[in-house]
């Protein structure tokens, strides 16, 4: 599985400033009082529930809805502003929901939108090929599967070589093959500096490809940070997996007698341990202490998806 290195700690101004951005309709706070800041050359991810917020807050950031109150700065310009025109021209934009016209190919459709952006027509077959569509480039749109669709939209946003991608859920309807192509050229698009901005209900795809996430429940941002910080933040417990022959199982229990361990279970060929985040080096000298007997061992951190719902419940 490709992956995306966490870029080190950025200084300087951010690419995408949010400070207290609202959205209400009616009663209704879609976007309440959200603070976001995101680095130039970041990968960021935005996790929550349906209606959480998270579509609209995107709407937000590039201009397409008004906030109800709150400053959005993009690339240091408000998106309210006479300078965000040539600011959107560096802006790619993948919607949750691609709609694209049934009746043009996959090229044609390109060319469509390169001219809406100004792009040149020549880039077209090149992206196509980059996103895996080049064999489909003259079959019809209305012949292309969901995932055809989505690739098809995201060949739009790579349009005009954009320096800031916004992917709102941009694997929805992609197979395992074309999610990992999909992160490769994430990855690619890092290297060269690009900045990113992505949702995703597949948490576990998204765990270790992002540089830092916020999670957004009822429009408000519950937490921002590495996924690392987020499980330390939470403090949830992690578990050891020793795997040793079964008559040294009392050993482990022996190892661990008196130390602050929260479980030992004994499943089938390991025994699992359970315990406190600060207890962790503790632990694992101990369960080290049984040398040879010890055939693996393995640490299970909270999951980015046991974060998400500790902060969000």
């Amino acid at each position: 599985m490709a992956s995306i290195s966490p870029a080190p700690a950025k200084t300087g101004a951010p690419v995408i400033a949010v400070r207290g951005a609202a959205r209400h309709y009616g009663a209704v706070r879609a976007v309440d009082g959200v603070d976001l800041a995101v680095m130039p050359g970041e990968v960021f991810g935005l996790i929550g529930h349906n209606g959480a917020g998270k579509s609209t807050l995107f709407k937000m950031m590039l201009g397409l809805i008004p906030a109800t109150a709150g400053e959005i700065e993009i690339d240091g310009a408000a998106v309210t502003g006479r300078d965000f025109r040539a600011v959107r021209r560096k802006i790619g934009y993948l919607p949750e929901n691609v709609v694209l016209y049934d009746n043009l190919t996959g090229i044609e459709t390109l060319e469509f939108f390169a001219k809406l952006k100004g792009v040149a027509a020549e880039q077209c077959a090149p992206i196509l090929d980059r996103v895996g569509l080049s064999g489909a480039a003259r079959r019809r749109v209305r012949e292309y599967s969901k995932g055809m669709r989505q690739r098809l939209g995201f060949a739009q946003a790579l349009l005009g070589d954009p320096r800031i991608l916004f992917l709102d859920e941009p694997t929805t309807g992609l197979d395992p093959e074309a999610i990992r192509e999909f992160y490769v050229i994430l990855r690619r698009l890092k290297a060269e500096g690009v900045t990113m901005i992505l949702t995703s209900h597949i948490l576990a795809e998204i765990q270790e490809r992002v540089d830092r996430l916020a999670i957004m429940a009822s429009g408000k941002i519950q937490a921002t940070g590495t996924v690392q910080a987020l499980r330390e933040q939470m403090d949830l417990p992690l578990w050891f997996r020793v795997r040793l022959a079964r008559k040294d199982f009392e050993q482990v229990r022996a190892v661990l007698g008196g130390l602050p361990v929260l479980a030992i279970e004994a499943r089938d060929d390991h025994v699992a341990v359970e315990c406190r985040r600060d207890s962790k080096m503790v632990v694992m000298n101990a369960l080290t202490s049984l040398g040879a007997k010890v055939l693996d061992l393995h640490v299970h951190e909270p999951s980015l998806e046991d974060v998400f719902f500790g902060f969000s419940d």
